[in-house]
């Protein structure tokens, strides 16, 4: 059923919790909702959903939230996609926020969208800016469309809530204020709401690597000009050099030579890191789309004319597998020692 227009208030946003810690996307959020919320003059709300997290709920309270809905039962340890979409839905038929924002990973990625058909709603997707358009008060959701080319600028004005996710690091969390007062409110709900049509059998933890992709400060990506699986080898040792985690463009995933956690662009992951070095990826629109959002872009390339030089902010163009060897050789001397 579509909600009507009428007595919607406040900015929501989506929390995100695991093994019992709150995700660090949460306090960006948090960072997004804030300036949201006092543009409008409305108060900024949290929802978490999941076990274990009473004692560190008030950490969001800090973090810019001035009330906290706390979902904490045994059934939400691990993300099941049917129940969570089931727990929001009836929170936000009950309180009717007029705007609610998550993050563009996996967890938001799959809740938003089945969140949105159960309201009749719109959902943008990936945005890397908000605003309050100011006659108006509308949410302004801005994302790139067409391989990253240009950047579209969206409204949802005749539906509610607005909903959008944004892009990891593209904001930074608020400064933690243990003097902000807030009000936690714990929601329970009956047996039969945590029921879910899905079978858990396990949680495999992705061992490639120790910073989830879209979390990492720097990223050093390789496509399918690295050749072979064991060339990789280059961009994990060059990764430990600096502190940074491995990405890939789609063909060496579709090759086997990676995992599928590793893949950047419209079929993998959207990042925002603060460097993201692309080495051997030609720069094909939909592996663009996917890192448009980061701080700098260096390339190495042996084509003068790949795409990837078009978006970067630096470019080296010659052999990556002479370039890849003295680069890792002079940090090497540099540093002394790997980054841990």
């Amino acid at each position: 059923m579509k909600l009507k227009m009428e007595n919607f208030k406040g900015v929501w946003i989506l929390g995100e919790c695991k093994e019992g810690n709150i995700s660090s996307v949460s306090y960006e959020l948090l960072s997004w909702g804030r300036s949201l919320a006092d543009k409008l003059g409305v108060e900024l709300v949290s929802v978490l959903l999941g076990h274990g997290v009473k004692d560190r709920v008030e950490e969001l309270v800090f973090r810019g939230a001035d009330k906290v809905y706390l979902v904490d039962h045994p059934a939400l340890q691990y993300f099941m996609p049917d129940v969570y979409p089931k727990i929001l839905e009836s929170l936000i038929r009950e309180y009717k926020p007029e705007i609610f924002i998550a993050a563009a990973t996996t967890f938001g990625r799959t809740v938003m969208p089945i969140l949105a058909a159960k309201l009749l709603t719109g959902l943008t997707a990936d945005c890397t800016a908000l605003d309050i358009e100011e006659n108006t008060e509308i949410l302004i959701q801005t994302r790139p469309a067409i391989g990253g080319n240009i950047m579209a600028t969206i409204k949802t004005d005749k539906c509610r809530p607005q909903m959008a996710t944004v892009r990891p690091k593209a904001k930074r969390p608020l400064e933690k204020d243990i003097s902000r007062k807030g009000q936690i409110i714990i929601k329970e709900y009956p047996d039969e709401v945590y029921k879910s049509k899905i079978k858990f059998i396990d949680f495999v933890k992705d061992k490639t690597t120790e910073i989830p992709i879209q979390e990492a400060e720097i990223i050093i990506s390789g496509g399918k000009g690295l050749k072979s699986e064991r060339n990789f080898k280059m961009l994990h040792e060059l990764a430990r050099k600096i502190g940074g985690v491995v990405g890939s463009s789609r063909p060496p995933v579709d090759m086997g030579w990676i995992p599928h956690s590793h893949q950047i662009g419209l079929s993998g992951k959207a990042v925002s890191p603060q460097i993201y070095i692309a080495i051997g990826i030609s720069g094909a629109v939909q592996h663009l789309a996917g890192i448009s959002s980061s701080k700098i872009i260096i390339a190495i390339n042996k084509d003068p004319e790949a795409n990837i030089f078009k978006v970067s902010d630096f470019g080296i163009v010659g052999d990556l597998f002479e370039i890849l060897p003295i680069l890792i050789d002079r940090l090497s001397k540099y540093t002394n020692k790997e980054v841990k």
